[in-house]
């Protein structure tokens, strides 16, 4: 069973599974796919009305996204503690490997590069601009886009939007851009 887990999904099982999740999301009650808007919960929740943003009813949005949340931390957790697959990734092209050998990214086991995302590279120059920066990019991305990939790219496109359309294309070539001109000058 476990070797049968740790195994990716082919594209025709996950694809619909998660082109189902929109309609069952409506279904169970008018609820929305995305999670960018959980740290607002987490603030409102926390510090209720310090400020005019943080000042709405966070119970009756806010709960669903957080739950949420938590079962992918958990989610997270379990497939990579017990459904992690040991073997290297096999997915990635000679001309990937060549491009990120360039960069100084040797190591393929696991699906994370360990010279990317370690605690060891987090406290230097370039996990601090890759984990620290681009973590704040993305969550100012996210709100000023007005959502996160995930909720423009599954959710508002399912919904036939205009600006979910456009902030989706956003996200991928603002990610091709980073990719091929910003890794070379932060590696």
């Amino acid at each position: 069973m476990r070797e049968m887990l740790s195994h990716t999904w082919p594209f025709w099982v996950a694809g619909p599974l998660i082109g189902l999740v929109i309609p069952a999301l409506l279904l169970i009650g008018n609820r929305q796919f995305g999670l960018s808007s959980n740290f607002r919960h987490l603030c409102a929740m926390i510090a209720p009305g310090k400020s005019e943003f943080l000042r709405y009813d966070w119970k009756r949005t806010g709960l669903w996204n957080l739950t949420f949340a938590l079962g992918m931390l958990i989610g997270g957790f379990i497939a990579s503690t017990f459904l992690a697959n040991p073997d290297p990734v096999i997915g990635i092209s000679d001309a990937t490997k060549a491009d990120l050998v360039a960069l100084g990214i040797t190591n393929f086991q696991g699906l994370l590069p360990r010279q990317v995302f370690s605690f060891e590279t987090l406290f230097s120059l370039p996990g601090l601009v890759l984990i620290i920066g681009g973590g704040f990019l993305v969550g100012f991305g996210a709100r000023y886009a007005g959502g996160c990939t995930s909720g423009h790219a599954i959710m508002g496109i399912a919904d036939l939007q205009l600006p979910s359309l456009v902030a989706a294309i956003g996200f991928f070539v603002g990610g091709v851009l980073v990719t091929r001109f910003g890794l070379p000058l932060i590696f």
